[in-house]
């Protein structure tokens, strides 16, 4: 079946270029375009190089492909685009038609696509707190080392219940992740805990990857079976919606289970809003807003709209396109120098707004985004927008920040 759709793939990818009306709406949106002010690091010029290869017009060289492997996938340009050009389609298909790129660090996100497996090495890497500086500056390992938390997560105070303390409103399904369901674990048991107060029953599908970084890395068969894993596992759950914390997996997600209602928690939440009661918190908070949160989940303003209901809390998003953190998943490790430039420039903005403390619903974010505040000495701490509902959620323990 792969093989019959990668047949189909150059006329796709050609129709779908030919959609582009090459007005330009994009570049200033694009944070790529940003950094190097290059045309071929543009939606626009993508889209070109796109079609040109799906053509045989050109061939795929490496200095090429490497214009197209830098696309962050952010989807700002498909969000401002006047034609409605399906990007993310498109993206996904060039490189499906390119294949993995031969830089790829293959063994590392094998591995990190394995939960069991990167658990317990987590733990040992902790424990022995293996020095980075003794691998080689660029490399994937070492900044996958980098990304190391600094604490382990918190686990809660008092049990985590899915069970919802009034009539239940409907069942529903929360997606672990791969790396989520071990970094983020502590954001996952903020969402049962919320969801429960809110009136949802909440089951929990098992721990894997949904494929989104062999989705988007070119590995279209890989992908294709992660997505019949998730197809399964939704299909055993019994649920009314799919759930999921991490937004970097919602696109793939959605590909997976096409007619399926899958979101972020942030909607279901706000509508049960008089469930849900809240501490007071006098901190000022810096609110990452991830752009698969902003172009994908397009939950945003309903976050905002939860987190305004704490009390006390002073709120302060940073800004928007063209600005992205740079993790963009396997970006961060397949091209470290741009990711930790692209970085800086949203850590100086944080710096701006002189925060407290920095919220973040994208793993990888939040970790890549940690890593340079210990390089430039911020000591905010960082958290889920999840796990501080949660923690200021009436009659939850009480935690220090």
């Amino acid at each position: 079946m792969i093989g019959m759709l990668l047949e189909k793939t150059p006329n796709r990818i050609a129709a779908l270029a030919d959609q582009c009306v090459q007005c330009g709406l994009c570049l200033p949106v694009c944070p790529t375009y940003a950094l190097d002010r290059n045309e071929a690091e543009s939606p626009r010029g993508r889209i070109a190089i796109a079609a040109a290869l799906a053509k045989g017009e050109v061939v795929a060289t490496p200095g090429l492909r490497e214009h197209l492997d830098h696309c962050l996938g952010c989807l700002g340009c498909e969000r401002v685009c006047p034609a409605n050009v399906q990007y993310a389609e498109l993206l996904v298909e060039t490189r499906a038609l390119l294949g993995p790129s031969p830089q790829r660090p293959r063994g590392l996100l094998a591995l990190l696509k394995r939960p069991a497996l990167l658990k317990p090495l987590l733990a040992i890497a902790a424990l022995l707190r293996v020095p980075k500086w003794q691998l080689p500056l660029g490399s994937a390992w070492r900044t996958a080392l980098s990304l190391l938390p600094t604490r382990s997560a918190r686990a809660p105070t008092s049990p985590v219940s899915a069970t919802p303390t009034t009539p239940a409103l409907g069942v529903v399904a929360l997606f672990p992740g791969c790396i989520a369901s071990i970094a983020d674990a502590e954001a996952q048991q903020a969402t049962i805990r919320l969801l429960g107060a809110a009136g949802y029953r909440v089951v929990q599908l098992p721990a894997f990857c949904c494929g989104a970084l062999d989705l988007h890395g070119g590995a279209a068969e890989a992908a294709e079976q992660a997505a019949q894993r998730v197809r399964q596992a939704w299909a055993a759950s019994g649920a009314q919606h799919l759930l999921t914390v991490t937004p970097g997996c919602l696109g793939t997600l959605r590909r997976a289970l096409p007619g399926v209602s899958v979101a972020a928690p942030y909607s279901l939440l706000a509508s049960q809003t008089e469930r849900l009661h809240f501490r007071p918190l006098a901190r000022r908070a810096a609110l990452h807003l991830p752009c698969t949160q902003t172009n994908v989940a397009r939950s945003d303003a309903t976050l905002l709209q939860l987190l305004r209901r704490i009390p006390e809390l002073d709120v302060a998003p940073l800004p928007s396109p063209p600005y992205c953190c740079g993790a963009a998943g396997s970006h961060l490790l397949e091209f470290p120098e741009r990711a930790s430039r692209l970085r800086g420039d949203m850590l100086r903005r944080a710096a701006d707004l002189a925060p407290q403390l920095l919220l973040s619903s994208n793993i990888g974010c939040r970790l890549h985004l940690a890593a340079g505040m210990n390089e430039s000495g911020h000591a905010w701490p960082h958290l889920h927008p999840l796990t501080l509902l949660a923690q200021q959620l009436e009659n939850a323990p009480v935690e220090s920040l």
